[in-house]
């Protein structure tokens, strides 16, 4: 009985220390934003037209891309999209390790006039960036 107790109980350790490394590889992960735009569609990894500032309620939707470059490492990142300081929505998005890496995020407005946000938030969940926009 005991030998199983000793078995079970190295094993949960083992279990958590894996946990634990795998956070300090995310927790290591450094990246660096050569690129953070909201625009009205991505194409071909690129922002298409329409990159602004202001964006008219009827387009519907909007998208923020991102390029980063320098990743140390792969990281899980959010796009936290805020409508007058709310949280709307929380993107996960995987950045993978090398020296440039883009993706993007898509949010439909939901009819929301006013001002907008989006967070680039790190795996630890602090703020890299910020790009401010408005619907009118």
């Amino acid at each position: 009985m005991r030998k199983i107790f000793l078995s079970a109980a190295t094993l949960a350790l083992l279990v958590t220390l894996g946990f634990v490394s795998a956070a300090k590889a995310e927790e290591a992960a450094k990246f660096t934003i050569a690129r953070l735009v909201v625009c009205t569609n991505v194409d071909a990894m690129e922002p298409e037209l329409g990159t602004d500032e202001k964006f008219p309620l009827r387009l519907g939707k909007v998208s923020c891309f991102l390029e980063a470059r320098q990743i140390s490492a792969d990281t899980t990142i959010r796009f936290v999209w805020k409508h007058n300081g709310v949280i709307q929505a929380k993107i996960p998005v995987l950045l993978k390790k090398g020296w440039r890496w883009r993706t993007y995020s898509h949010k439909k407005l939901d009819a929301k006039s006013g001002n907008w946000s989006v967070e680039i938030h790190d795996a630890n969940g602090a703020v890299v960036d910020t790009v401010t926009f408005a619907v009118e």
